[in-house]
């Protein structure tokens, strides 16, 4: 079992906030893509937190951490997704760390376990 955080340009959680689509997420059309600035800033910021490029494929740039409690991520065109092993340390590595990627104003971090967004404040 995992838990999964995803990270999204601030325009998609405008989109989503304003939609009636409970599939929203399902649907790409639906998430703003990273321009390719974004999409270079977080893989370069992966590899600061000590993330590792493990592979590229049609999905994505696959992503792990040596530190078990920091789990995995996929980053995509249109998302960032964290993947923490069901721990309360893993949860809460992986938690911090996408948090901590929304501090420049232009993501916004959704829990989808617990149902909601987050932004740097």
């Amino acid at each position: 079992m995992s838990y999964n955080i995803s990270l999204y340009r601030i325009e998609t959680k405008e989109k989503e906030e304003i939609s009636n689509d409970t599939n929203f997420f399902e649907n790409e059309e639906n998430l703003v893509p990273f321009t390719e600035k974004q999409f270079r800033e977080l893989k370069e910021r992966l590899l600061q937190y000590n993330y590792r490029l493990i592979s590229e494929d049609q999905f994505g740039s696959h992503f792990d951490n040596q530190k078990e409690d920091f789990g995995q991520a996929l980053l995509t065109k249109v998302a960032l997704y964290f993947t923490a092993n069901f721990n309360k340390n893993s949860i809460f590595e992986v938690g911090m760390t996408a948090s901590e990627f929304t501090d420049n104003g232009e993501f916004a971090k959704y829990d989808f376990q617990n149902g909601g967004w987050e932004i740097w404040e």
